[in-house]
């Protein structure tokens, strides 16, 4: 039975992911101009850049082609869009102004251009890919207006998604009702899950305390929700007789709120969290209706079998385990306080006895149980958690306890049932809105204690399995004697060991950011970060999507040295967020006086050729530019800085920015081989090459490639970069010179250890069937598997070599 159930599990699993994969855009499609017609499917999510928000097309044209005919198939296209309608800012955005109102369930007619879903994967950075896989979406893109062009054409309103456009009524309401902006989205992510409309600041706030679960639509609200409208159906069915003998009212009570509990998941949107949630509550209720017993665990194991049929990639989800292991904790820590209880229950007897003689029991002690239950709970679910919380997200709210005590009782019990009053009594939305600006000051009160957070690396496996393990311990009813072996299995998890390279020796990290650069440099006791990638959008960046979460979680507490080559948006565009939230002992860059980071970046040195330094054994060294250079300089690229870094064996690292061919020639006259003996000053010649501007035509000229004479060729680009970046005939060139070339976009985080034969692709190491397909021309994910990196050039025997992460 089980090896048929497990059986029948991969069979259903597999065919359902063959499905959703082949419902994917045709790479013939990818980039080009299309006109759609279909239908907005969800409701719009506003942010700075523009919209946001799920289409499902019912036609397709290819743009410049009749829309039918015997000569021109209409191009077929997946079931669901993911779009952007942006103001400008991206630089695939080509827009007429104004952008019209876009609402639910309106019938457009778009002309749009759109690619296979595909995002930046990083060593343990997340996974868009396996989001849009689970959404089934099979495309995205964005509208593509062109000015002077013909406009997109709204054909009807409200056609379809009749759940959607009420959403966005409500959401209108609030946002009318509530003149705050930051406070409405607080709101309209409680009512209708509208979690886009949570300003960037708040969310931070919600994480570094551990609130965040009760700003979205999580297991919490709609819980609470269905238990209070249980209480009420319950409480007016015993008053009717016929209702009473007809259906029990406990009974009544389970499914009428479980029906309100799928009312308010579907109102906010019916996403994968609210499934799972109601999902587990539908099996609860039906297990307690019927004739059999079902002991709590197995009511909890049962739920967990329906959602994993229903949804089996809810598994790689953190909201899985952490929704069942609170349960599970609370359960399992039960037993303990069941003589607590038990005197409790006898207290209230004696209460019920002495109110028959005309004594009530006090406010105190009607009180007291309820407040010492939800203490309870909070000290099992905050200790019980924190392991899964370090192990998904590699830190822990410290304050989180004292956070959710306050703010659980203030969220679920007075501004979520405020907030959906408002729907039917606008009014009461301004009522809720006092109660989410005082919770938001005492979280931002509590937010500035020292250590509000605990942040730790990645642990590896053995680690995670002991600190479970511990947590369970912690809140077992066991004896104090066990449960202290839980102490020495948690130590790792919070302070685990990361290894280090050895001295002489150095990592490379070439973090997946899209279109842009951002590099990372670890010696023994130092790292240096070569730019911070770009800004995304107003509200988003590389440094807080991508070199944040991926710093902590290489257990990075600080940056040694940053270095800002040069001034262009795709290289500094993440450095504001990086130095807000850690700490940067030192900056080196061509930015200007003028700079707005200048104002930020303290200490700040210009990087100059000629600096050299050395850390753990690892030689650095400033090539380009010279100060002659920076006073003639006419724009950004002709100062990027140039800087080379060579363990003590030899291998050697040129991270180029985006010189181009003036300032390749310029490096050949100072650095070439016949410009000076090597004693004098550094040479060119490297075993890893950070390719200069991209790929792009204007560098990477034949003289310069013969001087660096590289073995491996790192791209950071974007997929399908709208630059053509890197460029068809620069590729050739590094191909006819024997040259591994490592392209951001197909390769993901390239990592490299100095003492290694070879470079690892993020891509190839998490490679799962949801992420993007390798092309068949993507050779350097696979080739440098068997590929030896040797050095340049003979060298000493190299230092043992260190473990790496």
């Amino acid at each position: 039975m089980a090896l048929a159930g497990a059986t029948l599990a991969f069979a259903s699993t597999g065919w359902r992911a063959h499905e959703r994969l082949a419902d994917r855009l045709a790479p013939a499609l990818e980039g080009r101009n299309l006109w759609v017609t279909g239908v907005v499917a969800s409701l719009p999510q506003a942010g700075p850049s523009g919209l946001r928000f799920l289409f499902r097309p019912e036609s397709a044209t290819l743009q410049g082609l009749p829309e039918s005919g015997p000569a021109h198939e209409p191009p077929h296209l997946p079931s669901q869009l993911a779009l952007g309608w942006y103001d400008g800012w991206f630089d695939d955005a080509w827009l007429a102004e104004p952008r019209p109102d876009v609402r639910a369930g309106q019938r457009w007619r778009l002309p749009l251009r759109l690619k296979r879903p595909h995002a930046t994967l990083n060593p343990d950075g997340y996974d868009a890919e396996l989001a849009w896989f689970e959404q089934g979406t099979g495309a995205t893109g964005f509208v593509r207006v062109v000015r002077g062009g013909p406009p997109a054409e709204l054909l009807a309103e409200g056609v379809a998604h009749p759940v959607e456009r009420l959403r966005q009524a409500v959401r209108d309401a609030i946002t009318r009702q509530v003149a705050d902006g930051r406070t409405a989205g607080v709101l309209a992510a409680l009512v209708v899950g509208d979690q886009a409309a949570i300003d960037r600041d708040d969310w931070e706030l919600f994480r570094r305390t551990g609130v965040a679960h009760l700003v979205a639509i999580s297991g919490v609200h709609i819980t609470m929700l269905a238990w209070l409208a249980g209480l009420a159906i319950q409480a007016g069915w015993r008053r009717s007789r016929r209702l009473a003998l007809w259906v029990p009212a406990p009974l009544a009570a389970r499914w009428g709120g479980l029906l309100v509990a799928v009312a308010y998941a579907v109102l906010a949107g019916w996403g994968v969290p609210a499934q799972r949630t109601v999902l587990m509550l539908a099996t609860v209720v039906v297990l307690r209706s019927g004739a059999l017993r079902w002991p709590v665990l197995g009511v909890l194991l049962a739920a967990a079998v329906v959602v994993t049929v229903v949804d089996p990639w809810a598994l790689l989800q953190a909201g899985f385990w952490l929704s069942f292991a609170a349960v599970a904790l609370l359960m399992l820590s039960g037993p303990a306080h069941a003589h607590a209880r038990t005197r409790g229950a006898q207290q209230s007897a004696q209460h019920g006895a002495h109110a028959t003689i005309g004594q009530q029991p006090g406010w105190l002690a009607r009180w007291r149980s309820p407040v010492t239950e939800h203490v309870r709970t909070q000290c099992v679910a905050s200790i019980g958690l924190a392991p899964l919380s370090l192990v998904f997200f590699q830190q822990v709210s410290v304050v989180g306890l004292l956070a959710n005590l306050l703010a659980i009782p203030l969220v679920t019990l007075v501004v979520t049932p405020l907030a959906l009053a408002g729907m039917l009594v606008a009014p009461l939305w301004s009522v809720a809105a006092i109660g989410v600006q005082a919770g938001v000051a005492g979280l931002a009160w509590l937010a500035g204690w020292p250590l509000a957070v605990w942040t730790a690396a990645a642990a590896p496996a053995w680690v995670l399995a002991g600190a479970l393990l511990g947590a369970a311990l912690a809140v077992a009813p066991l004896p104090w004697a066990l449960r202290a072996l839980a102490l020495p299995l948690l130590v790792p998890l919070l302070w685990p060991v990361v290894l280090r390279p050895a001295n002489g020796q150095f990592d490379v990290l070439a973090a997946d950011i899209g279109q842009g650069t951002a590099v990372l440099v670890r010696t023994q006791h130092h790292l240096l970060l070569y730019d911070t990638g770009p800004q995304y959008t107003r509200e988003a960046d590389a440094g807080q999507r991508v070199l944040l979460p991926l710093l902590r979680a290489r257990g990075e507490t600080a940056v040694n040295l940053l270095v800002l080559s040069h001034r262009d948006g795709d290289h500094v565009g993440g450095a504001a967020s990086l130095l807000a939230a850690l700490p940067v002992h030192a900056i080196s860059s061509s930015l200007t006086a003028d700079h707005p980071l200048r104002q930020r970046a303290e200490p700040h040195q210009r990087c100059e050729a000629g600096q050299q330094w050395a850390w753990d054994g690892v030689q650095f060294s400033v090539l380009h530019p010279t100060p002659e250079e920076h006073a003639a300089a006419r724009k950004p690229n002709e100062v990027s800085c140039v800087l080379r870094v060579v363990d003590a064996a030899g291998h050697s690292l040129l991270l180029t920015g985006d010189i181009e061919a003036a300032q390749e020639a310029a490096l050949l006259r100072r650095h070439g081989v016949a410009a000076a003996p090597a004693a004098a000053q550094p040479g060119l010649a490297s075993t890893v090459l950070l390719v200069p501007h991209h790929g792009s035509r204007t560098s990477s000229t034949a003289d310069f490639l013969d001087a660096v004479a590289p073995r491996v060729a790192v791209v950071q680009a974007a997929y399908r970069s709208r630059f053509g970046h890197p460029a068809p005939d620069v590729l050739a060139r590094y191909q006819s010179r024997g040259v591994d070339v490592v392209r951001s976009d197909e390769c993901g985080g390239w990592a490299w250890h100095s003492g290694d034969a070879a470079g690892q692709c993020t891509r190839v190491v998490r490679r799962r069937y949801w992420h993007a397909a390798l092309l068949p021309t993507a050779t350097p994910a696979r080739a440098l598997a068997a590929t030896p990196v040797a050095p340049t050039s003979p060298a000493p025997p190299a230092p043992p070599a260190s473990a790496t992460r």
